[in-house]
């Protein structure tokens, strides 16, 4: 069973710089464990104690899999699953000395 795997710019460095590979696995949790046995290190970058990690953020066909089954969701032949890591914004503090319309 082929899985396509879209890898994000920060993870490249475990998969030779693809952007995009293959997998196999019934779950997102077995795909992980798939990728790790060709791309060494990406699964600690996932997973932590049996769970997605808090900041990445896995979409399976464009749906978030924490809404389905997390790391235990099914997949089928010819899926697509796209990891992203989370991004935050700024703090919404100013510098000191600095005002809306002042420069």
């Amino acid at each position: 069973m082929a899985i396509e795997v879209r890898i994000p710019t920060i993870l490249r460095t475990y998969t030779g710089d693809q952007k995009v590979v293959e997998g196999s696995g019934a779950t997102i949790g077995e795909l992980f464990t798939d990728l790790e046995s060709r791309h060494t290190g990406i699964q600690a970058r996932l997973v932590d104690g049996g769970e997605l990690r808090r900041f990445v953020n896995v979409y399976l066909n464009d749906e978030d899999v924490r809404f389905l089954d997390g790391i235990s969701t099914r997949l089928g032949d010819g899926d697509s699953v796209t990891i992203l890591p989370a991004v935050a914004g700024g703090s919404g503090v100013r510098p000191a000395g600095r005002r809306l319309g002042m420069r």
